[in-house]
């Protein structure tokens, strides 16, 4: 399967991080921070450096991915001024993405709301009444962007975002019609918040067309105390679900990448430490 890496997970250092990268054997970089800035922010000159750095290297984008969206809410309506910030990012990420190469652009949602839908009473009482809705026409003008542009957006399931499971990823795909333009960006540790099993309940979600991108790290979550522990690859509460999940994927004959994502330090700050951890265990299980 297509290995890669989140590069700013490694180091801001893009060069340096490719440098690991081909230590590992890794081919393809997702770009989230290059240097000082987060992708959608960089000047014309920093996107020709970036795209002469990578293309030398050999390592094709796989995505960029900026958080359109993210601190967003149920409040927000198209066309409102913080709607119109994350649009015009948005414009400049697909920019970039023409230039670089990248396929894929990442999105995320509004903040969660935590009781979308209801039944026997909690409908009236419980109900978060119409956050769910406000979405889709916040999320439409992107997906017409992406198609106008000929690229594709995926939607993150973030942890404290409206979209945090497969299940609200594909929902939402399908109430804005949108297959064509619009995939899942599944991270399936971010899914550990609420409670989806990864595999394989999460991926059963998705398989049929949905998946476009995947994300991979390890945690435990601890909902009830809202604590979240980053742990080694393989140490977590996914550890019993990468090795039937990858095999899935391989039978299935998923073509996209799957990114590691290295959020991990063995408690010394220092995230490169924690991606030499545990890298050897993301080859072994994907590559």
């Amino acid at each position: 399967m297509k290995l890669g890496v989140i590069t700013d997970g490694i180091s801001r250092d893009l060069g340096h991080a490719v440098d690991v990268m081909d230590e590992f054997g890794l081919e393809h970089a997702e770009l989230q921070f290059v240097g000082d800035a987060e992708v959608g922010d960089h000047s014309a000159q920093d996107i020709a450096e970036i795209d002469h750095l990578l293309r030398d290297r050999g390592k094709p984008v796989s995505c960029l991915s900026r958080h359109i969206f993210a601190g967003t809410t149920s409040a927000n309506r198209p066309g409102d001024a913080l709607h119109t910030r994350h649009m015009d990012a948005l414009k400049r990420v697909i920019e970039m993405a023409h230039v670089v190469g990248s396929p894929l652009v990442r999105i995320m949602t509004q903040k969660k709301e935590q009781i979308l839908w209801g039944r026997n009473g909690a409908e009236k009482w419980n109900v978060a009444h119409g956050a769910w809705d406000t979405m889709a026409p916040m999320i439409a003008p992107a997906v017409e962007l992406a198609l106008a542009e000929g690229l594709m957006l995926v939607v993150e399931t973030g942890n404290g975002t409206m979209v945090n499971s497969n299940y609200t990823a594909r929902r939402l795909i399908d109430e804005l019609d949108a297959k064509d333009a619009l995939k899942v960006l599944w991270d399936p540790a971010n899914n550990c918040w609420c409670h989806e099993r990864a595999f394989p309940d999460g991926y059963d979600e998705v398989k049929d067309g949905y998946l476009g991108h995947i994300h991979i790290k390890d945690v435990q979550v601890d909902t009830p105390r809202a604590t979240l522990e980053v742990r080694e690859l393989g140490k977590g509460q996914l550890a019993d679900q990468f090795q039937p999940m990858a095999s899935a994927l391989r039978a299935d004959g998923y073509e996209g990448v799957i990114s590691f994502e290295s959020v991990y330090h063995p408690g010394n700050g220092n995230f490169e430490d924690g991606f030499r951890a545990c890298i050897g265990t993301f080859n072994r299980i994907f590559g």
